[in-house]
């Protein structure tokens, strides 16, 4: 188990040192533009990735080219998050992109009982949210599939992943999205509640070598998250690889993501932290 928060990622003085900005005007782009926007760390310290270089820089040559500021922000923005559209896999997409996200080992047994909590106050809750959920396979959606049928009844679209046949292509919501046995999503375990009200994100890694574990006491390396910003990246990931997958199928949410979503404010990632760390404990004291 994972018992502190890492501080990866750069620095604002770090990434201003590799892009040649100012901290004072990354800071006035990030509160009057919304970008770039960095994970926050308890504290509330700033930490960026490798991908807000590249937005840096890229906004740094879009005005070398005469784009106002605002027209090379919104275009270096809209760009990097076409690249997080591309992103493989939730889970490694989430590490790259957050690195401030804190992973923990958890058993299937409690990642079952995260996922319910997350399906029970958020998915059912929220002002119709766009759900997406992985269940590796299609026998374990099966066993939910009359939970999953009431949750898309409020939901404004449902898109599942496990290793469905062939689904109708008429089909819009669930959107039932085959996964091939090789790509990465087919390990992963896989929530994620896009809405203003609630939004609330869970992925899980299997770890390899599990073969002959019993069912529920096979392990995943765990991040789950409520920031807005997190979430809306996770959907963002889904809705690439739903494409991906199948090409037919019908997303109709593209007017919900035309806005910024607002960071999670301090006392919202404290509460997060705390959590955390209870869910891992309690992990540990359920284990033989």
């Amino acid at each position: 188990m994972t018992t502190g928060l890492p501080a990866t990622g750069l620095t604002i003085s770090e990434l201003a040192e590799r892009t040649g900005v100012p901290q004072a005007t990354l800071r006035t782009w990030e509160s009057r533009h919304g970008s770039p926007r960095p994970c926050r760390l308890p504290g509330g310290h700033r930490r960026y990735g490798e991908q807000d270089v590249a937005l840096v820089e890229e906004v740094l040559r879009l005005r070398a080219s005469g784009l106002s500021l605002q027209s090379a922000i919104a275009r270096a923005s809209a760009a990097n998050a076409a690249g997080a559209r591309h992103e493989p896999s939730v889970f490694a997409g989430l590490r790259r992109h957050h690195p401030q996200l804190a992973p923990y080992v958890l058993s299937k047994r409690s990642l079952l009982a995260l996922t319910r909590a997350i399906e029970d106050e958020c998915c059912a809750r929220a002002e119709r949210p766009i759900l997406f959920a992985s269940f590796q396979r299609e026998r374990y959606y099966q066993n939910s599939r009359a939970r999953w049928e009431d949750l898309t009844g409020t939901a404004e679209q449902v898109v599942l992943f496990a290793d469905f046949g062939e689904s109708p292509a008429a089909e819009r919501s669930p959107a039932l999205i085959p996964v091939p046995k090789d790509a990465p999503l087919s390990r992963e375990w896989l929530l994620v509640c896009d809405a203003p009200d609630y939004p609330a994100c869970v992925t899980g890694w299997e770890l390899p070598g599990q073969d002959q574990l019993p069912d529920r006491s096979r392990r995943f390396e765990t991040l789950w998250t409520v920031d807005p910003v997190a979430v809306r990246d996770a959907a963002r990931i889904c809705a690439g690889l739903a494409q991906a997958f199948r090409p037919t199928v019908d997303l109709a949410f593209g007017d919900r993501w035309a806005g910024v979503p607002p960071q999670a404010s301090p006392d919202l990632r404290q509460a997060v932290s705390l959590f955390n760390r209870m869910v891992g404990y309690l992990d540990t004291a359920q284990r033989p």
